[in-house]
């Protein structure tokens, strides 16, 4: 069973979610933090954003087979553990329960390393920790999952690119800088990006099964437009970082290009596209791209 719940797990999806923590540190590096805070809270956000992918893989196997959005065709894919027979339902949920519990712990002595005793913030972060427990469960799992209804967009905005960007930063830093909203932009849209190439595969199989994503109520191709958005959004975001922040610590810009260069090929291919199974390979393309961007943006303030 083992090996069964780290397939279930999704592993790969892991570099990505990590983004929003790498690019938080940057910014919490490039303010001037000293390692001896910097570490552990560094540490202690990672481990728990990816046990927050995990809890959401996890529910997310078990959501789509409770609410009959698995297909034959995911079923190929090998990663349906609870659809497919090999994990129970019963014990996909201890799973998820343990696994929150886990996300919840990590979450609390990560905050109580940044905090101490200062009651109202400890209880703030708690809060907000406990909200990205129940998104990461309710998006596709218990009596209504907001991804069938088309939020799953706004969610992974919030998560991954507010939230997980600046928030990072702001908890290891104990401050705020409004120019961080920028870069939380930036891995907030690539991040939905990755989301839309998804939902853009699977827009068939979502609507015969219910999952009114974005794509099922707009549109394959109205889709493609809205990914162009989501990926000139998220340059704009960045470029504008870097000319508002032109005294910082940032390096290497010259390389990004490159990272510029695959998402503008990914950009011609998607709108060539006639059939969404083709786009599966792209998923994997922009996830690992937004993931050296922000371990090239990590580096670059301790190099």
């Amino acid at each position: 069973m083992l090996g069964d719940l780290i397939g279930a797990a999704r592993l790969r999806t892991l570099p990505l979610a990590s983004a929003c923590v790498l690019t938080g540190g940057a910014l919490a590096a490039a303010a001037g933090v000293d390692a001896a805070r910097f570490q552990p809270l560094f540490w202690g956000c990672l481990i728990t954003v990816l046990l927050l992918q995990v809890l959401a893989n996890f529910a997310n196997d078990l959501g789509d087979f409770v609410n009959g959005a698995d297909t034959a065709e995911g079923l190929e894919r090998g990663d349906r553990a609870v659809a497919s027979g090999r994990i129970s339902a019963a014990t996909m949920k201890r799973v998820v329960a343990a696994t929150a519990l886990l996300a919840f712990a990590a979450g609390v002595a990560t905050v109580w390393l940044a905090v101490g005793d200062a009651l109202f913030e400890l209880l703030l972060w708690i809060g907000v920790g406990a909200v990205a427990i129940a998104a990461a469960y309710t998006y596709t799992a218990g009596n209504r999952p907001y991804g069938y209804s088309g939020l799953g967009d706004i969610s992974v905005f919030a998560f991954f690119g507010v939230a997980g960007v600046a928030g990072t930063a702001a908890l290891i830093t104990g401050g705020f800088d409004a120019r961080w909203l920028l870069p939380s932009l930036t891995i907030g849209l690539l991040s939905v990006a990755v989301l839309n190439l998804n939902n853009l595969r699977d827009h068939l199989s979502d609507a015969q099964t219910g999952k009114r994503t974005l794509i099922v109520r707009m549109g394959f191709e109205r889709g493609k437009i809205y990914h162009t958005f989501l990926l000139v959004g998220a340059w704009t975001a960045l470029l504008a970082f870097w000319a508002l922040d032109a005294e910082g610590p940032w390096r290497g810009q010259l390389w990004f290009g490159l990272f510029g260069l695959v998402h503008a090929q990914h950009l011609a291919l998607v709108f060539r596209t006639e059939d969404p199974a083709a786009l599966d390979g792209e998923l994997k393309k922009v996830a690992l791209s937004t993931f050296a961007m922000a371990l090239f943006l990590f580096l670059s303030p301790l190099s």
